[in-house]
Order: structure tokens, then sequence, then C-alpha cells
């Protein structure tokens, strides 16, 4: 684990969000409607960037126990881009056996992909994922397709 691909912020208007950091000159390309996203990545070289929905980032974490926003939980996780299933579960065994805690065992994910998510041991929230069709460059960083560039 030697590498960072994506940081999420959960955001409470995404529209809004996504209008203030296109201001201040990020390019994006969003999944769903400019009017509805259901997520935007920025196009920024190195880590990416993500902009989501704060209460289904939550629901990312724990659908049934969702963290409670005003207690703790930011709106940010920090992402690992596996490329496999069984690097998945290595990781999060690996993040267990550390003595993180995990909160979402590996399972497959609504959008797909399979993932999970653990806390570490200052209570971050990490996000163990994999999508089949996902991309890396030589450098190990993830490329993301474009769907609807804005």
């Amino acid at each position: 684990m030697n590498r960072l691909n994506l940081i999420t912020l959960g955001t409470k208007d995404i529209v809004k969000s996504h209008n203030f950091f296109k201001s201040l000159g990020f390019h994006t390309s969003i999944r769903g409607t400019e009017s509805n996203p259901f997520i935007i990545f920025f196009k920024n070289e190195g880590t990416k960037i993500a902009l989501y929905p704060l209460e289904e980032l939550a629901k990312d974490i724990n659908k049934e126990n969702p963290p409670a926003i005003s207690s703790g939980f930011t709106g940010i996780t920090l992402a690992y881009n596996a490329k496999s299933i069984d690097e998945v579960d290595e990781i999060i065994n690996k993040a267990k056996l550390s003595g993180a805690t995990v909160h979402k065992e590996p399972k497959k994910n609504d959008w797909g992909g399979y993932g999970g998510y653990f806390t570490d041991l200052d209570g971050y929230y990490w996000e163990v994922a994999y999508g089949e069709d996902w991309e890396f460059d030589e450098s190990n960083m993830l490329v993301i397709k474009d769907q609807q560039a804005t």
C-alpha cells in the first residue's frame, strides 16, 4: 500500500461544490448529469479528487449504520484502488491485523465494483476497492476515463 489514488470529499451540495471548483480552474468529469451528478472526478495530475454527496458517502461506508456526520465523520475518505479482488481482501486483512477497525467487509458494491472500508489508528476512513474497468498508468496512478467531460 504505497500509493494514494483518490480523495473523496463529501459535499452537502454537489452541484454548488462542482461549480465552486470549476470556478477555481479545475477540469472535471461527471457521472450522471450536470444538474444531478452521481459523482464528479477531477482531472488533475497525480492523486485524483472526487466530489460525492456527504450522506451518500456515509451510507457507502455502512448502509445500515452510517457514521454520524455531526460526531466526527468529516465527509473525507481516502481510497486505495486495487488491481484485483484478491488484492482488496489482502489489504483489508492486512489492515485488520495491523490494528485497523473494519467498518465494511469487502463485498460487491452498488456501483459494480468490489471493496470495503476500515479506519486507521487515527480514525481516518480508508476505502479499498477494485473496479473491472479501472486502468493504471506507468506510475500506478488511477486513470479515470471520461464519461462526460465538463
